[in-house]
């Protein structure tokens, strides 16, 4: 089902010189702060975890993922340029497939690594909480994926959803309010990390089943209505 050309263009299109540079900017930044904190306070528990989870998951994940899941498709549908790629013998499966796997892989170097590298800065990975967040950060890159390759099937504007949705919900509302944090992607991540450091170095108000119930169902139902949206658009064109 994976597609090696598609990917290479899938590729092309999100590491180009422009986005590359926005992908560049929030890992760069925690890598800034990490340095800054161990500099000033040492290395802490407590300090490396409010620092990983208050920038690298609640915030850098799903902005990155944002880039990568909307950015696989959304401009091609924007400019009218997914007809050349409908118009081949392709099955639409493999395309969302092959552009999702592209989202994930670039999600995950650009949030995964920088995650593991400032725990590893901030305390050398003491309670596993550099491995635990980096886990976190891994898991939730498939999920925001396949949610924001999905929005790029749906709407014209999915980058700006993506954003509020980023912003809004994940990192205020998936972090301040009880009843929304069982609907955070966020929080169903931390319920993985949680399980690689513990409760007193992570916290999450999803439990362990749930979350991994519902970050598979998430990103499951995401990629087969995407490939059942481009079904339509390939329909509508050649209508």
């Amino acid at each position: 089902m994976y597609n090696p050309t598609v990917a290479r263009l899938t590729y092309r299109a999100l590491l180009g010189r422009r986005r590359a540079a926005i992908l560049f900017v929030l890992p760069a930044l925690l890598i800034v702060i990490s340095l800054a904190v161990r500099a000033f306070s040492g290395a802490d528990d407590q300090v490396t975890s409010d620092v990983l989870g208050g920038f690298a998951i609640a915030t850098m994940v799903p902005l990155i993922g944002v880039i990568a899941g909307t950015g696989a498709i959304g401009p091609e549908i924007d400019d009218g340029s997914i007809v050349y790629l409908l118009s081949k013998p392709l099955k639409r499966p493999s395309i969302i497939l092959t552009k999702l796997t592209v989202a994930i892989a670039v999600t995950m170097a650009f949030s995964a690594i920088p995650t593991l590298v400032a725990g590893l800065i901030l305390n050398g990975n003491g309670g596993q909480i550099a491995v635990a967040y980096t886990i976190a950060a891994l898991v939730a890159s498939i999920a925001y994926s396949a949610l924001f390759l999905l929005l790029g099937t749906v709407s014209r504007h999915a980058v700006v959803i993506g954003l509020v949705y980023a912003l809004v919900w994940e990192a205020l509302f998936g972090s301040l309010v009880p009843g929304a944090r069982t609907l955070s992607v966020q929080q169903w991540a931390l319920a993985l990390a949680q399980k690689v450091a513990g409760q007193d170095a992570v916290s999450s108000d999803v439990g362990l089943p749930l979350a991994v119930v519902l970050l598979v169902a998430v990103t499951c139902v995401a990629t087969w209505y995407a490939g059942r949206r481009l079904r339509s658009l390939t329909l509508a064109g050649e209508e």
